[in-house]
């Protein structure tokens, strides 16, 4: 008797097969995006940051986002603009003392500053990516960051039955810019970010 192949297998004993050939729904294809407004996936959209701890290892942390607007026109990208907001409150960490300490009036004094901004100024587009120029506003301080953008992928959520469209970015800072130079340094002030930006159309 010959061994049922793997798939034949799984059908006899009634198990999930995953949909190895079914399509994603998203592909990083500009031609995919329709243009108009776009409001930000606070559910899957996430700011990442990385410091040089003590130089034994990396340490990083995560925020969620608020609100967001993009405003995208696929044939004139260089006028796009963003907006974002990030609460501080949603800042992820390994530890629930770490983060009381991180939310403290020491560090980010979340009571004082509870949310963070990022308004876009400039877009230069590359193909499917772009620089994008903007202004940070942390711990009330205002300073120019600069995004290095990729789409990631735009297509129908079949979830949301909407067009969404994600982006992943990367950018550095000096923490000391905006009045967190807390432990420089022993701990890093360069200050690395990997950002996943996901931005569903409005109706």
């Amino acid at each position: 008797m010959k061994p049922l192949p793997l798939l034949a297998l799984a059908f006899a004993l009634g198990l999930a097969v995953p949909a190895a050939a079914q399509e994603m729904p998203g592909k990083a294809d500009v031609a995919r995006i329709s243009g108009g407004t776009y409001g930000v996936d606070t559910n899957h959209t996430q700011i990442i940051w990385t410091v040089d701890h003590l130089g034994l290892s990396p340490l990083s942390g995560m925020f969620g986002a608020g609100e967001g607007t993009l405003n995208l026109d696929p044939k004139a990208p260089q006028a796009a603009t963003l907006q974002l907001s990030i609460p501080i409150s949603t800042l992820a960490v390994t530890s629930k003392s770490f983060g009381q300490d991180l939310g403290s009036p020491g560090f980010f004094d979340v009571a004082k500053f509870p949310s963070a901004t990022f308004k876009s100024t400039k877009v230069t587009p590359h193909g499917a990516k772009a620089t994008v120029e903007g202004e940070l506003t942390l711990h009330g301080v205002t300073r120019p960051v600069t995004l290095e953008v990729s789409l990631f992928g735009a297509g129908i959520n079949p979830r949301s039955k909407r067009e969404e469209i994600g982006f992943t970015a990367t950018a550095t800072l000096r923490r000391s810019d905006f009045g967190l130079g807390v432990a420089v340094p022993l701990v890093s002030d360069e200050v690395k970010l990997d950002l996943v930006g996901v931005f569903r159309k409005n109706s």
